[in-house]
């Protein structure tokens, strides 16, 4: 998301998230309503915050599989989400 967003290494996690798809954020869909587009920036810092970042900083056990593979599964969406966002940006890239 970071290169897709065009920011530098050191912005990293739920910052990171906040900023590329705030309202005007680089990875934010300016087609969508305002209170959608800050749903999907809410998505993307509650994913980040609530699933990566734990995993990032300490050893985490699942109580069962199927609790592991709906995390995973929870991160498809919102990959999807970066998969239109890069889209956007090469066609915005290309007609300008």
């Amino acid at each position: 998301m970071r290169e897709v967003a065009g920011f530098e290494k050191r912005q990293l996690g739920v910052q990171m998230m906040r900023d590329a798809f705030k309202v005007g954020g680089p990875l934010a869909d300016a087609n969508e309503v305002v209170t959608e587009q800050e749903a999907v920036r809410d998505l993307f810092t509650g994913t980040i915050g609530a699933f990566k970042n734990p995993i990032s900083h300490r050893s985490m056990e699942f109580d069962s599989p199927i609790e592991a593979a709906s995390i995973i599964y929870r991160a498809d969406l919102p990959l999807r989400i970066v998969d239109r966002a890069t889209t956007r940006r090469a066609v915005a890239t290309a007609d300008e």
